[in-house]
């Protein structure tokens, strides 16, 4: 059936490196870290949220009145559904890698006066895709997991403006499995793990009459993942190296606070297309754009927002291209409806509860590269994710 082998393994190849990326929300990232950023849709880089604002807007964490622990997890569901034809005889197969926990910790204090120091700890990508028993997807098996701890450090002008600088730890775990037709057979080569460097500046400037704005730069992130990528690749004779560059993130938002409401807008641009790794496979910049609402009626706050991020992710005149993007890495979500809620227990412990919702996106493209029996492939991809996060001052 398969009687240009090189086709064959150049499409499988380019699928199965692209699952070795993760994909979140906005690409391979959640759309906020922390339970009260996730509920207003992102939004954050103006509006302090208190300790979980450690890896959003360092600067902010000079809003923290007492020291305060924030702690918690979100439960990510995504749902992705891939129909190759003609090998999956027209059924979308669902990938069975459909629920990750990522963890969140952070604690900030004041240590010296205008001085402001925390740590931070947050999963911040963590799923791959599972279509073991299923040969017409190759039986793909992907695992990446993506954390970071942050150490911030923030000071508080007079007058209003505050900055802060935030040293960035990232710790990554990358596998990849999958069957190849014969002669390649099984392709393993165990889990691997790396440790990447970088940091993040912020700055926020309180008028004094509800309005504030913020500023934020993270600058990428080198990550190696020795043979992983490049055995991978090595296979079907591509020169691919093992380097997947979590990408630069600039952005910048505006806040207005007025009795119990607050909003915030924030504008967000991820440069995808200058990531080593991701660039490989035309990914381009994204724009982030998130809006959020809260009403906080002192026992208890409510919050709804919204977040849409342009999808990465281009339909090309490279049919191998389009089968990776769509098969291996259908990083398409765009949309993402929030809600959620406070409720103090007391004035020091308090808890935090948000849902995400992502509508399914439906993304097609013709993989025709004859004489290989394939023509076409489509993705659905929809996501839920539910945060609860508990909260304490002293």
């Amino acid at each position: 059936m398969f009687k240009n082998r090189n086709l064959v393994k150049s499409a499988i190849a380019l699928s199965v490196i692209a699952s070795s990326s993760l994909y979140a929300t906005n690409g391979d990232s959640i759309i906020g870290v922390g339970a009260k950023t996730r509920a207003m849709g992102g939004a954050g880089i103006a509006l302090s949220h208190g300790a979980e604002s450690t890896l959003v807007n360092p600067a902010l964490i000079t809003s923290t009145k007492d020291t305060e622990i924030s702690f918690g997890g979100t439960v990510f569901m995504p749902t992705i559904k891939t129909q190759l034809d003609p090998l999956t005889a027209g059924k979308k197969i669902e990938s069975d890698a459909d629920l990750s926990i990522i963890p969140a910790l952070a604690i900030t204090s004041q240590v010296y006066p205008n001085v402001f120091m925390g740590v931070g700890m947050y999963g911040t990508a963590g799923m791959g895709t599972d279509f073991r028993g299923n040969n017409g997807l190759f039986n793909m098996e992907t695992t990446l997991q993506l954390m970071q701890f942050a150490v911030p450090i923030a000071y508080k002008f007079a007058g209003g403006l505050s900055v802060g600088i935030t040293p960035i730890m990232q710790y990554g775990s990358l596998d990849i499995n999958y069957q190849a037709p014969a002669p390649i057979g099984k392709v393993g080569y165990g889990q691997k793990q790396d440790f990447g460097f970088g940091v993040s500046l912020g700055a926020v400037y309180d008028f004094g009459n509800g309005f504030s704005v913020g500023a934020v730069y993270k600058s990428e992130i080198e990550m190696k993942y020795p043979n992983v990528i490049s055995q991978a690749a090595g296979k079907f004779n591509l020169k691919i190296g093992d380097t997947l560059t979590q990408p630069a993130e600039i952005g910048v938002g505006v806040a207005y606070k007025n009795g119990p409401h607050s909003i915030a807008l924030d504008y967000k641009k991820i440069k995808w297309s200058s990531a080593e790794g991701y660039k490989a496979f035309g990914w381009k910049d994204q724009d982030v754009f998130a809006i959020g609402y809260e009403y906080d009626a002192g026992k208890w706050a409510a919050r709804v927002g919204f977040n849409h991020g342009s999808s990465p992710i281009t339909i090309g005149k490279n049919p191998a291209i389009n089968m990776f993007n769509l098969l291996g890495f259908p990083a398409t979500s765009k949309n993402h409806f929030t809600a959620g809620g406070s409720y103090k227990f007391s004035k020091n412990f308090s808890m935090d509860l948000t849902v995400v919702y992502s509508p399914k996106e439906t993304t097609s493209a013709a993989i025709n590269m004859p004489p290989m029996p394939m023509t076409k492939i489509t993705n659905e991809h929809s996501e839920l994710g539910a945060t609860v996060q508990f909260n304490y001052k002293f």
